[in-house]
């Protein structure tokens, strides 16, 4: 069975986001809140789960966190399920057609 990788965004204690992928979400959560995860989030706490989007292929995961990644500040804290579905629909599309070629 292939990994389920997630793409999630965090609401780190001074305000700012952070957003990035894994296959574990409540390990790499716990490993965030306990300063072993991204550089960026060590004493950053506490961390809030604002948004999170699973899917099949890392490849669509790297894509959709990069369209995250992209988006401004109050985009990113107005990300819902449904907005978040539509950017990873994009991405699985993308990823198709350069599959494709």
């Amino acid at each position: 069975m292939a990994a389920l990788w997630i793409v999630y965004l965090l609401r780190c204690g001074d305000g700012t986001l952070y957003c990035g992928i894994t296959n574990d979400l409540p390990a790499r959560l716990a490993a965030h809140a306990a300063g072993k995860g991204a550089k960026y989030t060590r004493g950053r706490g506490p961390l809030e789960l604002l948004a999170q989007q699973r899917c099949r292929d890392k490849r669509v995961a790297l894509r959709i966190e990069h369209a995250v990644k992209k988006l401004r500040r109050r985009d990113k804290l107005t990300l819902d399920a449904s907005r978040l579905a539509a950017i990873a629909r994009v991405a699985r599309k993308k990823t198709r057609d350069t599959a494709a070629t």
